[in-house]
């Protein structure tokens, strides 16, 4: 069985890294810095997968399981923030945040 050398995986978890922070930084629609947030957070665990696969070890893919459950809370956490937001301000831009209080 042939593999993929381990470059390959690291570079595209770079990528992906990458474009998430990417979209973190520049768009202000919560509902899509969710998404680049949840798209770094698959670049870490392909990271931890790829080395886990170098050294021959499951260390990666149970790190992997943690990074999933670990987004899947800050989605929930998030989605409940962005529905109190358009419940008060009728927007989810991310400027409208500085003005809840309390």
């Amino acid at each position: 069985m042939t593999t993929l050398p381990m470059e390959y995986g690291l570079t595209l978890a770079m990528v992906l890294f990458a474009l998430g922070l990417v979209g973190v930084l520049v768009r202000r629609n919560l509902i899509f810095m969710l998404v680049s947030v949840e798209i770094m957070l698959n670049a870490a665990g392909l990271a931890f997968v790829t080395a886990g696969m170098r050294w021959g070890q499951p260390d990666g893919q149970i790190m992997f399981l943690f990074i999933l459950t670990m987004a899947a809370a800050e989605v929930a956490v998030g989605l409940a923030i962005i529905v109190r937001l358009f419940r008060q301000e009728n927007t989810i831009d991310a400027d409208a945040t500085s003005k809840m209080r309390g």
